[in-house]
């Protein structure tokens, strides 16, 4: 027989492998003992493999088996190794003197699912490699992996693909590839659960990107509209349903717009603005109560609002007293006459008066002076609190203003109270705003005690005209000074013991600033201007003129 040996062989498959080749030998035991010697030299023997297998030295530097051979052999050609051409296997128990193997037939392999006996040469062999059942082509032991224990199927709904589960790798893909190929030879379909994960995966996807760009697109619709497309607005000068709003003071163009939307006047704040801006007189728009109509353009709204026909608030002019306003604050929340009056002697403390108004005695009201004159926003449905507390709120804002409590003390009053008082006479004397500088000095000029025209009586018939609650010319100096009253000022000397009216601003600025000429006297001939002297005889000679003017008349 001839002996292989010199260069490494195939190794045959193992029926039990599930690669069907690629693991290696199962149950490759190590060599032992002595082999025949090569080219006279002794070799070591190694025991024979389980199945039928050739004798191999493990050659230095691989990790693979090398068959002896005699000097001078060739090679066996590569598929003899398999199909048994030309040689006969060795039996593992039969040895000669020199360490040659003995001719033996081959063993049945056990493991072999076929039951197959290598033929001798010459002899047919079933060729199964268009079967079913065939064997993949050998591979060099270098690209051999060991064997592995298949790794369970996942259930449908515990599959993820690689996408979703951070990436894969090329093991993974290996697996996955290995595992369909062993399925498809057992007969079986590939599992199907990972295409359809992976279909729903991408569909959540494609659903989530296309959501929000439909919300992108959407929201940038809408900021392209707001921004440059145009404004919602009505047509026409509206629909003929009257709506009563009131516009608070300081109240911006997009404020007003706002109010007018919401009161269904105008469409869109937005269209109002550019009504407003486009409108000459825009900026002339006040704060108040405004009668209008609903569904309104915009253009017809700015223009209606500027125009007196559509103001309708509440207007304290200059110099009314109290009695004077409350009823006014009655009609207009058209509620019972002397409501509103009630309501200030009740709750006087609580509407806002600031501390130096407070704790003075013998007045007639402890709001007057408070009301202060200006346009207000008043309809019904409020409460008379309410009007009356916004009312004193402005009075105090413009007398911080103007700094009255700072002032009145260098102007030679007890304080605040006191210039308010002498703001009120002013106001009721004066016939134009020219005169009051003059009346405040005529008032701080007779409040000296010690000054020779009036020795510290003021004398104003406004002050008891304001205790009658009238507002008579023709008073006789017996009448006036009968009375005994502390705002009578023909009674008492100094000032009364509070405001008889409502100042305006330009007699508050008249009592901060009076003049300085030496003025004591006046007299309105006219009932338009006022005339004013320094001596009593001066004053004499103007009202005997004017008696003598209204007797001609008669």
């Amino acid at each position: 027989m001839t002996e292989y040996g010199g260069s490494p062989g195939s190794e045959p498959w193992h029926p039990q492998d599930p690669l069907y080749g690629d693991g290696g030998w199962e149950g490759q035991q190590a060599h032992v003992g002595q082999q025949s010697a090569y080219g006279g030299q002794p070799q070591q023997q190694h025991p024979q493999p389980q199945y039928g297998d050739w004798s191999q030295e493990q050659q230095p530097g691989h990790g693979g088996q090398q068959h002896p051979y005699h000097e001078g052999q060739g090679h066996p050609p590569y598929e003899q190794q398999f199909a048994g051409h030309g040689t006969q296997p060795l039996h593992q128990d039969e040895w000669d003197a020199t360490g040659s193997h003995g001719h033996v037939p081959y063993a049945a392999d056990p493991g072999d699912p076929h039951n197959q006996q290598p033929v001798a040469y010459g002899g047919q062999q079933p060729d199964l490699y268009g079967t079913e059942d065939a064997y993949p082509p050998p591979q060099p032991p270098g690209r051999r992996r060991p064997e592995q224990e298949p790794r369970p199927e996942p259930a449908a709904d515990e599959e993820e693909h690689a996408f979703f589960a951070g990436g894969g790798d090329d093991a993974d893909g290996e697996e996955h590839e290995l595992q369909s190929r062993r399925e498809r030879r057992k007969g079986r379909k590939p599992v199907k659960g990972k295409k359809g994960r992976t279909g729903c995966a991408c569909m959540v996807v494609v659903l989530v990107f296309g959501g929000g760009l439909g919300g992108v697109g959407y929201f940038g619709y809408k900021f392209y509209q707001n921004r440059f497309g145009a404004a919602a607005d009505y047509a026409g000068s509206g629909n003929g349903e009257q709506v009563t709003v009131e516009i608070p003071k300081g109240a911006g163009g997009w404020a007003i717009g706002q109010k007018l939307k919401e009161s269904g006047v105008v469409e869109s704040a937005a269209a109002f603005v550019s009504a407003l801006q486009a409108n000459p007189d825009g900026k002339s728009l006040q704060d108040g109560v405004y009668t209008l109509e609903k569904e309104m353009s915009a253009a017809s709204a700015v223009e209606l609002m500027l125009s007196p026909k559509s103001r309708s608030n509440l207007i304290i002019a200059e110099g009314l007293r109290n009695t004077a306003v409350y009823g006014l604050i009655d009609k207009r929340l058209g509620v019972a006459a002397g409501t509103t009056a009630r309501t200030a002697v009740k709750e006087y403390k609580h509407l806002g008066l600031p501390a130096w108004a407070l704790g003075h005695a013998s007045l007639k009201d402890p709001l007057e002076g408070f009301l202060y004159p200006s346009s207000y926003a008043v309809t019904k449905g409020q409460k008379p609190e309410a009007v009356l507390k916004n009312m004193v709120s402005q009075a105090t804002a413009k007398y911080q203003e103007l700094g009255v409590e700072k002032k009145a003390r260098a102007l030679g009053l007890d304080g605040p109270w006191q210039l308010l008082t002498v703001a009120s006479l002013a106001q009721a004397e004066g016939t134009s705003h020219d005169d009051f500088r003059k009346m405040a000095e005529v008032v701080y000029n007779r409040l000296e005690p010690d000054n020779p025209q009036t020795y510290g009586r003021l004398e104003f018939d406004s002050t008891y005209n304001y205790v009658k609650n009238q507002s008579k010319i023709d008073l006789s100096i017996a009448e006036l000074r009968r009375y005994d009253n502390p705002y009578n000022t023909y009674f008492s000397k100094g000032l009364p013991p509070g405001p008889i009216d409502n100042p305006g601003e330009e007699a508050l600025r008249g009592a901060l600033d009076p003049s300085h000429d030496g003025w004591y006297y006046f007299i309105s001939t006219d009932g338009k201007t006022s005339k004013f002297t320094k001596t009593l005889e001066e004053h004499e000679k103007l009202v005997d003129d004017w008696n003598a003017s209204r007797n001609k008349n008669r």
